[in-house]
């Protein structure tokens, strides 16, 4: 799997935690601000804000805190909407790092974002820097239990092989007739690609198909990795973390492979 994936279950799995206490709530109503300050409030012709309201629903914001989000954003209730602010940097071992942040004060943000990467041993680079790197997708992942649940297997052995062909063959065959570009197994299920705008209609077809799936959303993905030894795997994570407990950082992406087995080790 690969380290872009490996990053990406890491922050699936921090968001349980981030919800608890209200960080990624207001993590993703700013996004649905941002995407309707710059595209319009209206959902039907702005895929960003649709793709941003989808994922807030999934982490069950509340609609009227969505409704009020979406106003703000398009000047509809007064008040600013925070300004979108790309920084590129390098982490320890030369690994890309792309931070996306949401920010009222892009002072601040800067600093924090600075003093992130010089504690960790990275820096900041220079716009332009890492940004070609990485491309913009979508992104849908597939648990292969839950995939396997849903087809009806429940029996061991032969028949959960079984079940796990025939879930990769169904995941496959819907994700390709709905526009979707690749079809990754991850280990643990299944990476289904797309470009940006067709992730909604790659969506639509695994709801309608009764596939489950854990996540949908728009990424950064890198074209190249970096593969780490264990100890700058561990200094690597902990500026990611670093960064993406900043209340201005929206996102954060890298370009980092980490074996399994220290991944499993330093996760």
């Amino acid at each position: 799997m690969s380290g872009h994936s490996k990053w990406a279950t890491i922050k699936h799995q921090k968001g349980a935690k981030d919800a608890k206490r209200g960080k990624l709530f207001a993590r993703l109503i700013r996004g649905i601000e941002v995407a309707a300050r710059v595209g319009g409030g209206n959902p039907e012709g702005n895929p960003t804000l649709a793709d941003a309201i989808q994922k807030a629903r999934d982490n069950s914001v509340p609609n009227d805190t969505i409704d009020r989000a979406v106003k703000r954003g398009a000047g509809e209730a007064g008040g600013l909407a925070p300004d979108l602010v790309t920084y590129e940097g390098y982490a320890p071992g030369g690994v890309a790092v792309l931070v996306e942040a949401l920010t009222d004060n892009r002072n601040r943000a800067a600093a924090d974002i600075r003093h992130a990467f010089s504690k960790a041993g990275g820096s900041l680079a220079e716009a332009g820097s890492v940004a070609y790197l990485f491309t913009r997708k979508g992104e849908l992942y597939v648990a292969g239990a839950a995939g396997a649940a849903d087809q009806g297997a429940a029996d061991q052995g032969a028949a959960d092989r079984v079940a796990a062909d025939r879930i990769e063959d169904r995941v496959m065959e819907v994700a390709l007739e709905a526009g979707a570009e690749d079809v990754e197994a991850t280990g643990d299920g299944f990476r289904v690609t797309t470009a940006p705008g067709d992730l909604r209609a790659v969506r639509a077809a695994f709801d309608t198909a009764g596939i489950l799936y854990d996540s949908a959303e728009v990424t950064m993905v890198p074209s190249v990795s970096v593969p780490l030894e264990r100890g700058v795997a561990v200094k690597v994570l902990r500026l990611l973390d670093a960064l993406e407990d900043l209340d201005d950082v929206q996102d954060v992406y890298a370009n980092f492979d980490i074996p399994d087995a220290v991944m499993a080790e330093v996760g």
